[in-house]
């Protein structure tokens, strides 16, 4: 009796180390898309947990605005609706806006509620964590190539940007609707090798001592052609948690240049004092909050602008 009960009591510790050991492993291991994984696979195709209806079969969209943001920023999505996201018709066609998300995790009913009231929502079935920004890049580009490949132009901004789509739309009405990249053109970049930097990248990630060119993710333009290409491409570089520079490295493989949009100055990567005659002649401005935006947006509306220079 007494033997079979040791033997019992063996077996049953036996079974909760087992236990303890697998779920060590599990716990150890790098969740889906870390910081290893996003320089070692190639890019799968995505799953939407949250698309809505493009429309883009009845009414070809002129230029369509991927915003990257966080599921808590609330506050941002509804400034950007209220001003340069609303859905509109210029002379030029339709301006669309989709915000693009990672799983919102605590704010995931909230974020099912915003899709319902504004059908604006782009969700991938990955975390939404700032090493995933690629991701949701990607999850854009692969929504316009396979629902929106009408679209003439596609723009990727941030949440906290202002965007002026009037002149930025009066700008691309003379560009080539194919082959066509344009923004903030960011040459001789090195990559960060301090572990403590937030824009940190290890020579395994990216061995070159330079990046590509590329640019800025603040604010790029692209024709509809290239959202298909991008995404086609990527599909066999391993994924690197620097938007910009991966769509940077797609650029190089593709043998795509980027080109100005204006002959001066127009995407700005830093925040650029308010007045009216500026941001009337600019298309990006960058740490804007909503309170800002708001501001800015009516400033602009009530203004008279034929006070200020013509600029081509």
């Amino acid at each position: 009796m007494f033997p079979r009960k040791i033997h019992f009591l063996c077996y049953r510790l036996v079974l909760v180390l087992s236990l303890f050991l697998l779920l060590s492993q599990w716990l150890s291991s790098p969740p889906q898309h870390s910081r290893k994984e996003l320089g070692a696979s190639p890019v799968p195709r995505r799953v939407f947990l949250v698309r809505p209806d493009s429309e883009c079969d009845r009414e070809p969209p002129f230029l369509v605005l991927l915003v990257t943001t966080r599921p808590e920023e609330m506050l941002e999505r509804a400034a950007i609706r209220e001003t340069w996201g609303t859905e509109r018709h210029l002379q030029t066609g339709r301006i669309s806006t989709f915000f693009l998300l990672g799983h919102g995790g605590m704010y995931q009913r909230q974020i099912q509620q915003e899709s319902r009231s504004h059908r604006d929502i782009l969700q991938g079935d990955f975390i939404d964590t700032y090493y995933n920004l690629t991701e949701k890049v990607l999850l854009g580009l692969e929504w316009v190539h396979r629902f929106c490949p009408s679209a003439r132009f596609v723009m990727k901004t941030d949440s906290d940007m202002f965007v002026n789509v009037f002149y930025l739309s009066q700008l691309l009405s003379s560009k080539n609707t194919t082959g066509f990249f344009s923004g903030q053109l960011m040459r001789d970049i090195r990559p960060i090798r301090s572990k403590a930097h937030k824009w940190y990248v290890s020579e395994e990630e990216f061995a070159p001592a330079l990046y590509p060119r590329y640019c800025s993710g603040t604010g790029y333009v692209l024709s509809g052609d290239m959202a298909g290409k991008i995404w086609a491409v990527s599909r066999s570089i391993p994924l690197l948690k620097l938007e910009d520079v991966y769509v940077g490295l797609c650029l190089t493989r593709l043998a795509v240049s980027p080109v100005p949009v204006s002959s001066r100055r127009v995407f700005f990567t830093r925040h650029v004092p308010f007045s009216v005659c500026r941001y009337h002649s600019l298309v990006t401005s960058h740490r804007v909050s909503p309170s800002q935006l708001r501001l800015y947006w009516k400033s602009l509306q009530e203004a008279e602008l034929s006070e200020c220079p013509l600029i081509p």
